[in-house]
């Protein structure tokens, strides 16, 4: 006879219908709504599957106005975001070129850069215009595949980002770059400083160190669900821009 114990153990663990993780790692409890001003398109590479640690689908929950979509490439930002658009370069995109904020000596956290890769005249004026904010979620490698089979994306603003902090993943995930953040980090980043609202930061942030916490918690009580980084030495096949 089959023990018991044994069939509850191979049951398959259920994950959350919102943020797609296993359910001991969710934590869509603790959300805290935002009403955003800017509009929020996240991309996502369909190979990207970190369950785990992965960030889109958190931060789209705090958003009335944030949408997810899974894919390699859409015709238009209108078709990517489900509803007309009129003017696409009143839409930021942020930029995964060579382009660093340190090498351009930028000053604040977001720069919007002219078609060159140089720093943008009028800054103020450029950013104060926006009314909305593409993400791309994935690997480097991911993220830049979904920007080169988007060419609609070179109609939107180019902007970079300039954090004043490393990503808070620190040893869990390996950065490529100082300036690589997670999603929920890069959208905290953005958000907050084109609308003016610290709080839409401080709600992000709070969030994200949540979601580590429980990670941590999980990585002892469950391991199978929360692996260990790669031991140092050996190379990272999963160098990430953001989360």
């Amino acid at each position: 006879m089959s023990n018991p114990a044994d069939t509850a153990a191979a049951d398959p663990i259920p994950e959350c219908p919102h943020c797609q993780k296993p359910m001991p790692l969710c934590i869509c409890d603790s959300v805290t709504p935002i009403e955003n001003r800017l509009s929020l398109l996240i991309l996502q590479h369909p190979q990207e599957q970190d369950r785990a640690l992965g960030t889109a689908r958190l931060l789209a929950r705090h958003f009335a106005d944030a949408t997810v979509r899974v894919g390699l490439s859409w015709p238009s930002l209108s078709k990517a975001l489900g509803r007309p658009v009129e003017n696409a370069a009143r839409w930021a995109v942020l930029y995964l070129g060579s382009a660093r904020a340190a090498d351009l000596e930028a000053e604040g956290e977001i720069v919007a850069l002219d078609r060159k890769g140089g720093i943008a005249e009028n800054q103020r004026a450029i950013l104060g215009k926006l009314e909305g904010i593409v993400l791309l979620d994935g690997t480097w490698s991911q993220a830049k595949a979904l920007w080169w089979r988007n060419p609609w994306m070179l109609k939107c603003q180019r902007v970079i980002l300039n954090p004043a902090h490393s990503s808070r993943y620190g040893r869990l995930r390996k950065e490529p770059r100082r300036d690589g953040l997670s999603t929920i980090e890069a959208a905290a980043t953005i958000l907050a400083g084109l609308e003016r609202r610290p709080d839409i930061a401080e709600t992000l942030h709070a969030s994200f160190e949540r979601l580590l916490t429980r990670y941590r918690e999980v990585q002892v009580e469950m391991p199978e669900l929360a692996p260990k980084p790669a031991p140092k030495g050996r190379r990272d096949f999963r160098r990430r821009k953001r989360g």
